[in-house]
């Protein structure tokens, strides 16, 4: 995987982190250094913590599938892009308040990095350098999280549904790069 095909990715999977900054800018009176950064390093911390994780849950059972990895590369990428896509385009909105209580922002975390723990499977089939690509992923949610805090503060939810749409997109594009280049279709 290219170092561009990889920041594409880290931001595709931030999306949904930076949806909920948005939200959180939203709710806080003055988005501050303190509050960006906090977003930034719980995003940005599970961000890289959970492709890693796997990653390693990917290694344990590649030889089983080797022959379809690329298939399964695809369908879990499809999917999570799916799912992002379907959530930019639902009439819900889903604001949290501005709290950086600990808990809450470990259950945002968790939430919106479930999609980077099934990407780190699919980087155990791709055999890439997870430190590097998930210190990679990490830093790229962190900038993004921070900055949708600023940005929720000053704007609003203008952003958050294309933000999400927008990373389901690059997931899904990824993923059928992946199938592509493993059938010969694209070099």
């Amino acid at each position: 995987m290219s170092l561009i095909e990889l920041f594409i990715l880290a931001v595709g999977l931030s999306m949904d982190a930076f949806a909920v900054s948005v939200c959180k800018g939203l709710a806080v009176p003055k988005a501050a250094a303190r509050e960006c950064s906090l977003a930034g390093l719980w995003f940005g911390g599970f961000q890289a913590l959970m492709p890693t994780i796997g990653y390693f849950l990917g290694r344990s059972f590649t030889r089983y599938i080797e022959s379809v990895d690329h298939w399964v590369a695809f369908i879990l990428l499809a999917v999570i892009g799916g799912n992002m896509i379907r959530e930019s385009l639902g009439s819900e909105e889903e604001c949290s308040n501005g709290s950086m209580d600990p808990k809450e922002m470990f259950l945002l975390a968790v939430a919106t990095s479930i999609d980077a723990l099934a990407v780190g499977i699919t980087f155990a089939f791709l055999n890439v350098n997870i430190l590097a690509a998930a210190a990679f992923i990490g830093a790229t949610t962190f900038v993004c999280s921070a900055a949708g805090v600023k940005i929720g503060n000053i704007f609003g939810t203008i952003y958050k549904a294309k933000a999400e749409f927008c990373g389901g997109a690059i997931l899904i594009l990824i993923g059928l790069k992946i199938l592509l280049e493993h059938l010969g279709i694209l070099f």
